[in-house]
């Protein structure tokens, strides 16, 4: 009973001792001791290699950089980057030779270290100057042409065209299409007006409806022809029977 009694207060102590002092109860977790340049992980249990270092074998070795590079804080890929204008060829870091009209870019993993500036462009290992044609002006992409047409023009081969506007017409925001003004509609490349029958207006989008009251047939509004007990619909083209009367044919009965 007395050597239980002792183990029980060892053990009670132990758990004391790592709650006061979680680093210790920590670094005890450490299966097997630390490798050389190493430490012992912030959270959980076990270890990891110090900066400079990678884990290889249950031991941790030291990163080889290049001259004119750097190591970084990645667990993945080499462990190191070139320094700015130098760019990794093989295993080494190289000087980035950087042709007239352009400027240092990064280059740490790889590429040629270098993009042209605004107005030129990288044609093999020089930047050309971006040919921007009369009606046109540069972009900051580095794809396509480099350069778009002005408001009311659009690109056609290496040139800005005028785009046409139809009479009644007008260009959209892009500036490279029109559209009809309100009351025409697109015919080809001309814009004609919208014929409006009797007993019909224009809605918000140019197109015609028939007047409350009336319903559409071709190009015609005809009357609604609405029975005793019924009342126009929402939409204001058909009619429904008044509760408690039923529709039959063109007419509203009783339900009983």
């Amino acid at each position: 009973m007395r050597q239980s009694r002792v183990q029980q207060l060892f053990f009670t102590a132990s758990l004391l001792s790592a709650f006061l002092s979680p680093d210790l109860a920590f670094a005890q977790t450490v299966v097997g001791g630390l490798p050389p340049n190493a430490h012992a992980r912030p959270y959980g249990s076990g270890w990891q290699c110090d900066f400079g270092y990678r884990e290889m074998n249950m031991d941790c070795v030291a990163i080889q950089v290049p001259a004119n590079g750097h190591v970084v804080d990645f667990s993945f890929g080499r462990g190191w980057e070139c320094d700015r204008r130098y760019r990794v060829s093989a295993q080494e870091c190289v000087e980035v030779d950087i042709p007239e009209n352009a400027h240092s870019a990064g280059s740490s993993n790889g590429g040629r270290g270098w993009e042209c500036d605004r107005g030129y462009r990288a044609v093999s290992e020089v930047c050309a100057a971006v040919k921007v044609p009369e009606n046109g002006y540069l972009t900051d992409s580095t794809y396509g042409n480099g350069w778009e047409c002005d408001r009311g023009f659009r690109v056609t081969g290496a040139a800005c065209l005028a785009i046409f506007v139809p009479a009644n017409a007008y260009l959209d925001d892009s500036g490279k299409r029109w559209k009809c003004e309100r009351g025409f509609r697109a015919n080809a490349d001309l814009c004609v007006r919208v014929e409006i029958p009797q007993n019909a207006y224009l809605d918000p989008f140019g197109e015609w409806r028939c007047e409350r009251g009336y319903r559409r047939l071709g190009s015609s509004c005809i009357k609604l022809d609405i029975p005793a007990r019924a009342h126009i619909t929402g939409a204001g083209d058909s009619w429904e029977c008044n509760q408690p009367y039923r529709r039959q044919a063109d007419a509203c009965i009783p339900s009983y």
